[in-house]
């Protein structure tokens, strides 16, 4: 045990903990009959966003003493640990930036330059482990959409050679937008946001075709927030370490305003509003807008040791095949003081109630008879710097994604009573949800789709990691949709939902409040308890639904599963 984790296993003896949780497994059998208790998730919550923790980011203070704390209450639990080499924590090292005022930042077209404002007209980060980020004069090409997708019958590169070029792209899928009759319009889901229109998978197809550089167009409605959120991480990013051979080839990477987009495109001779439209046909093919980018930022970079927290409750049966929950320690550390002196922002709802919720769920399976299935429980780092950890883990998984039999994430939970429903996010994927809907029924709820499909927050949690291996997923989120309240409806659920992302979202407002109520957020826990235990102690295996596209990956894979 290293002398950092030894620190923190010694400081968090000192920190409260539910009292079913200090009590070992002894007192676990008479709580196990009252189900999830609302208290210990309180608890739980109040101490992991209190100052003592500094806000959980990765490879600060706070984190030694959040891992200390996660694995000091598993060990009272009764858990085992489940990381590499029969430890408690597997490490995910962090590639840290940061570019600086850059010295050059324009277009250039036929030698005329147009300057750029960094943070107004234009927003850049990269993830080369480089002192400089310089573009000189690389050629700016319109991919459209920026898709390659031949399941679905759609590539809009048409054999473009994007080497040592810039790509700059709309956001969102082809058919976003697209009207009846238009070649895109359902081919991609219509309102409903699939991979391809996520922002990460735009940067992914440009440093796999060799571009230098990648820019995508904001639109408010299509990322689904303002250019507010996309200036916010001030020029700061983090990605996993990487040998020389896999580092990205964007130099840098990020998003042009509207306004300024629309200026370049006319200045090119192109109209942009036209080309959103060209972008929905089959037959399109990127366009070279005739300009030059020019670049050059002075970046600051490190690597930061992080770490996962692993356990697990192993399997009496067939230990070989797990099913697994997950949530994220990891919040946003330390800021600008709020208006009420608050500096550190410490996610008491993203992510430390789902942590409370996975101690909650460990406790009832430690309280019932050994399952047949290993059950595993994973506290991922950095999901708030692009679901990093999970990254990690899927790249290098402690169980095989072929034998992992589902990955239940909890990712921020409605605190404001109970509700007469569930809110199902990333409808159509899996038989998950059929599981969902009936395990709902028997709490007397139904199961309501996510109101914003076209946010795309299926792909925006740690359970994503696991779903791009195949793995059958469910995430529980509450800002995905107004739940249906007992107390206030829809209209207070909606109210809920308003009030967190528009002010507390993370910011320093996220703390623990003794005016939260958490009887929704227990039907929720409860459920995907039910849902894991009827797994963990069948032989089924959930499956993907046809036109998913996760399936193959997992088809792939079946003779491992027979």
């Amino acid at each position: 045990m290293s002398r950092t984790i030894a620190a923190a296993l010694l400081f968090a003896a000192t920190a409260a903990a539910p009292a079913a949780a200090q009590s070992g497994t002894t007192a676990a059998p008479a709580a196990a009959q009252s189900g999830i208790d609302a208290a210990n998730l309180a608890q739980t919550v109040r101490t992991l966003a209190s100052d003592q923790f500094q806000g959980r980011a990765p490879g600060t203070i706070g984190e030694e003493r959040t891992i200390g704390y996660l694995i000091g209450r598993l060990q009272a639990l009764g858990l085992e640990p489940a990381g590499p080499d029969g430890g408690w924590t597997q490490p995910v090292p962090l590639l840290h930036t940061r570019v600086g005022t850059p010295t050059t930042l324009a277009f250039d077209r036929k030698g005329s330059a147009t300057p750029l404002n960094f943070g107004t007209d234009i927003y850049l980060s990269t993830l080369q482990p480089k002192d400089q980020a310089v573009i000189a004069n690389a050629p700016m090409v319109f991919v459209g959409y920026g898709v390659t997708a031949p399941e679905r019958g759609w590539d809009d590169f048409k054999g473009q050679d994007l080497k040592g070029k810039v790509a700059v792209f709309l956001i969102n899928d082809p058919d976003f937008v697209a009207a009846k009759g238009e070649d895109a319009f359902g081919k991609f889901g219509g309102r409903t946001m699939t991979y391809y229109g996520r922002w990460t998978y735009k940067f992914e197809e440009a440093s796999r075709r060799g571009a230098i550089g990648a820019l995508i167009v904001h639109d408010t409605d299509g990322v689904g927030y303002g250019w507010n959120v996309v200036k916010s991480p001030g020029g700061e990013n983090y990605g996993l370490v990487k040998p020389p051979e896999q580092v990205t080839s964007l130099a840098l990477q990020g998003w042009i305003s509207g306004e300024t987009a629309t200026r370049l495109f006319a200045n090119a001779g192109q109209d942009l509003a036209k080309l959103r439209t060209i972008a929905r046909r089959k037959d399109f093919k990127p366009v070279d807008l005739g300009t030059g980018f020019n670049a050059a930022l002075p970046v600051t970079q490190e690597v930061v040791q992080s770490q996962n927290v692993l356990a697990r409750i192993s399997g009496a049966k067939r230990s070989d095949e797990v099913v697994m929950y997950g949530a994220h320690w990891d919040a946003y550390g330390e800021g600008a003081p709020d208006e009420k002196g608050r500096i550190y922002r410490a996610g008491a709802n993203d992510d430390a109630l789902g942590v409370a919720g996975l101690f909650e769920i460990a406790r009832l399976f430690k309280a019932a008879p050994a399952p047949d299935r290993t059950i595993a429980f994973a506290f991922w780092t950095a999901e708030e710097r692009g679901l990093l950890g999970s990254e990690a883990y899927a790249q290098t998984p402690v169980f095989p994604a072929e034998k992992t039999v589902a990955n239940f994430g909890l990712d921020i939970l409605q605190t404001a009573g109970k509700a007469k429903d569930v809110v199902l996010v990333g409808k159509g994927q899996g038989s998950l949800e059929d599981d969902l809907a009936r395990v709902a029924k028997a709490q007397g709820r139904t199961v309501s789709v996510e109101s914003l499909p076209e946010r795309g927050l299926f792909y925006r949690a740690d359970h994503f990691s696991l779903a791009k291996r195949g793995v059958p997923v469910l995430l529980m989120m509450g800002i995905a949709g107004a739940s249906d309240l007992v107390e206030g409806g829809k209209p207070a659920g909606q109210a809920w939902v308003d009030a967190y992302t528009g002010k507390c979202y993370h910011q320093a407002c996220d703390a623990w409040d003794e005016s939260w109520n958490l009887d929704g957020a227990v039907q929720d826990i409860d459920l995907f308890y039910q849902l894991g235990d009827e797994l963990a102690r069948s032989a089924r295996w959930p499956e993907w639904k046809a036109g998913s596209e996760f399936k193959a990956i997992r088809d792939a894979s079946a003779a491992a599963r027979k």
